[in-house]
């Protein structure tokens, strides 16, 4: 009689062998074969290169992350007109001391190419008596069209004209638009402030000629500030006519350019965070992984010489 003998399935060895099964079929798509302790060998080359590589790479580490978490505010130019909402507009603020000058004598006069002449200016504009009411201080802050034209301070607005007025002056702040309270962005918002014109000629006329560029800042938000720096050059000169000479006075003379400048703060996207990241730990591990076999060749090969002369 013929008797069949079948395999326990409760068997343990059997049980096993059937649990790693699919997990030696996933095993051969592993790319990262790992290498049994007793096959390495350690050096203490290779310690050395490990800690600085370490080393090495937390201070790379370290860099990008303060990269990453700083804003950075990088600027572009283009050719249009920023702020279309200010109705054509430019507001102005203007501080400015004639120490010599008495206030009644003091006006702003404004004018430009669209036909506007104003003469002795007062909306939101203050004087201040300096040296016991021998001098004046002008501060003003009043709007302007965006066509070339010209604002001065001189003394065309008084009852009556003095003789001979005197217009030196220092010139406290100029400054077109918003007010930008960063500190990424150093530009020449207020070029004029500072100028101190106190030992010019008393009765010479100043001409300050702007270049006005229209400036934007745009946070990380997204909102924006609209401001203008510019550029300036100035001439002193006693003007005549055929009738003697011509009245003193400060001129502005302004035109806009068809540049801007924007400001915008970015910050690091994470994705190019982490990418440099992984090329940092990538390549550092592999250029010292380089050097290791290398040293490690180099000495092995000056080991076997050694040996050779030996015997």
């Amino acid at each position: 009689m013929t008797h069949r003998r079948f395999k326990d399935k409760s068997d343990p060895a059997q049980q096993e062998w059937k649990t790693l099964q699919p997990a030696w079929g996933w095993a051969r798509f592993d790319i990262y074969r790992k290498v049994p302790k007793d096959l390495t060998q350690p050096t203490y080359t290779g310690a050395i290169i490990s800690i600085c590589c370490c080393l090495f790479i937390l201070f790379l580490f370290l860099s990008e992350l303060t990269g990453f978490i700083t804003t950075e505010v990088v600027n572009e130019l283009y050719v249009d007109d920023p702020d279309k909402d200010s109705g054509g507009k430019i507001d102005v603020s203007l501080n400015i001391s004639l120490p010599n000058l008495h206030c009644e004598l003091v006006g702003l006069d404004i004018q430009d190419e669209m036909g506007r002449h104003e003469v002795g200016h007062i909306d939101n504009s203050m004087k201040i008596p300096l040296n016991n009411g021998a001098g004046c201080r002008f501060e003003g802050q009043f709007s302007i069209n965006k066509v070339p034209g010209n604002f001065h301070v001189s003394t065309h607005s008084a009852t009556a004209q003095p003789q001979n007025p005197d217009m030196t002056h220092v010139i406290h702040k100029l400054s077109f638009g918003d007010t930008l309270q960063v500190q990424n962005v150093h530009g020449a918002f207020n070029a004029l402030g500072g100028a101190d014109r106190l030992t010019s000629n008393p009765l010479a006329s100043h001409d300050y000629i702007l270049k006005i560029v229209p400036t934007v800042y745009e946070d990380k938000s997204g909102k924006q500030q609209y401001s203008y720096q510019y550029t300036v050059a100035n001439k002193e000169y006693v003007a005549y006519s055929h009738t003697g000479r011509i009245i003193p006075a400060i001129w502005f003379r302004y035109d806009l350019s068809p540049i801007t400048v924007k400001y915008t703060e970015r910050r690091q996207p994470l994705y190019r965070f982490i990418t440099t990241i992984c090329a940092i730990i990538g390549g550092t591990f592999t250029v010292a992984g380089i050097l290791d076999s290398c040293i490690f060749t180099a000495s092995e090969a000056w080991k076997k010489i050694q040996l050779g002369k030996m015997h």
